[in-house]
């Protein structure tokens, strides 16, 4: 039987899962640990509700699911063999303060949709939906531990504290899982690859008139926190040309983030948090600190551009008898995404007769992580607002339909490949 005559999913089935997927995350965001907002750090005991939600999900599919030791929920539906390859499919759990109700969910959702759709049919290989225990780094400070865990590059992050000191080893235990078991979250046998898709989170799509986008690769980034110091003195009594004014030289610097940015196609750089000292009205500050946020999908570009703030740092400090110490907190690669599996992808959203633009993600994803160790892919479905990361995040049903359409084709493609 052909993908083609397999695939025929009716008008009915295709309105009806996507109905299913808008209330399915729309229940979801209800379980939160702060009355009146969606909020699921990781491991916090809502994260049991969201389980026992998806796992009824599954046990009407036929699949077997358990919590790994990350707490990772894993739901598994077994190939026609016992070595046939596993395709992952998934997205996170976790949210960020006040978040919406589709960052993440939205592809854990889908997942489960995807194989309501083809129930009954024989697939050449094993699927297993994951919803990723932590991928926003909210509590620890560091993204991607559920995902690390299922590649096995987790065991560096078990000593790292949240703000209250509690350690994630003492936070999988506390949550009842053995953290011991941690070895055993890695995935086993042949992956075949992983399909993950996500709410856009930006304006792109919405500006292209597309409900879908195939993701080209995910932006590389760096963090830093810059201080500087310089001197506090009298706001009426230092003259310009004596001062050492720590915020003036952290203010050129943000100005200069922007302009490097503005200057080179595909670079974004961020200065989202500034402060000082000691903060009052009439005191020259004395220490300055703030952020930067650089990515690009080229890694080259992005280290250029990067080496250019961080002299650019030490410039503005040293014209203003300043001294700036940078920290740096966060460097990911550049991620580029499967060919083949794009390629499947934009083949599916034309056999669909749906537009399939390429776009970068400027977010990271558990894909980051994956891709480094199988074929990975992404969706994106449009963001009409634009928002993300906020109470007002939307998608339209109408775009998961097509979601859904376009991924179900998808994975009989797959199968076609690899019968």
């Amino acid at each position: 039987m052909t993908a083609e005559s397999r695939l025929a999913l009716t008008s009915e089935t295709v309105q009806a899962l996507s109905q299913k997927i808008m209330d399915a995350c729309a229940a979801l965001a209800c379980y939160t640990e702060v009355e009146g907002e969606t909020n699921r750090p990781f491991l916090c005991p809502t994260t049991r509700q969201v389980h026992e939600y998806l796992t009824r999900w599954a046990d009407e599919l036929g699949m077997t699911t358990h919590e790994d030791a990350a707490g990772n929920l894993r739901s598994h539906l077994a190939g026609p063999t016992p070595d046939a390859p596993t395709l992952y499919l998934g997205s996170h759990l976790d949210t960020v303060p006040n978040a919406g109700a589709y960052d993440g969910i939205l592809g854990v959702v889908m997942g489960y949709a995807m194989l309501e759709a083809v129930r009954g049919q024989t697939l050449p290989y094993a699927v297993e939906v994951v919803g990723f225990s932590e991928e926003e780094g909210v509590r620890y400070g560091v993204p991607f531990i559920g995902s690390r865990a299922l590649v096995g590059t987790v065991d560096d992050m078990l000593e790292l504290c949240d703000a209250a000191g509690q350690s994630v080893r003492d936070a999988i235990t506390e949550y009842g899982l053995n953290v011991e078991d941690i070895g055993e979250a890695r995935y086993k046998g042949r992956a075949l690859g992983y399909f993950e898709i996500h709410a856009e989170q930006g304006p792109v799509l919405q500006d292209a008139g597309a409900s879908l986008g195939v993701v080209e690769g995910i932006a590389g980034q760096n963090r830093f926190i810059l201080n500087f110091v310089g001197q506090a003195s009298h706001a009426g009594t230092t003259p310009m040309n004596l001062r050492r004014d720590a915020l003036a030289a952290a203010a050129r610097f943000a100005v200069a983030a922007e302009d490097v940015a503005r200057a080179t196609p595909g670079l974004v750089a961020t200065v989202g948090v500034m402060g000082a000292l000691p903060g009052a009205m009439n005191v020259i500050p004395g220490e300055a600190h703030c952020t930067l946020d650089i990515r690009h999908a080229k890694d080259e570009v992005r280290l250029k551009a990067l080496q250019h703030l961080l002299d650019t740092a030490q410039s503005v400090s040293q014209e203003r008898g300043v001294t700036v110490t940078i920290t740096p907190k966060l460097e990911e690669r550049a991620t580029p995404m499967s060919d083949s599996f794009k390629a499947l992808l934009h083949r599916a959203a034309e056999a669909e007769g749906l537009p399939h633009p390429e776009l970068v993600s400027g977010a990271g994803h558990d894909a980051m992580i994956m891709a480094a160790h199988m074929p990975s892919a992404m969706l994106f479905v449009r963001s009409p607002n634009a928002l993300s990361h906020h109470p007002d995040e939307l998608v339209l049903v109408e775009d998961v339909a097509d979601a859904l359409r376009l991924s179900v084709r998808f994975l009989h493609l797959l199968a076609e490949e690899n019968a």
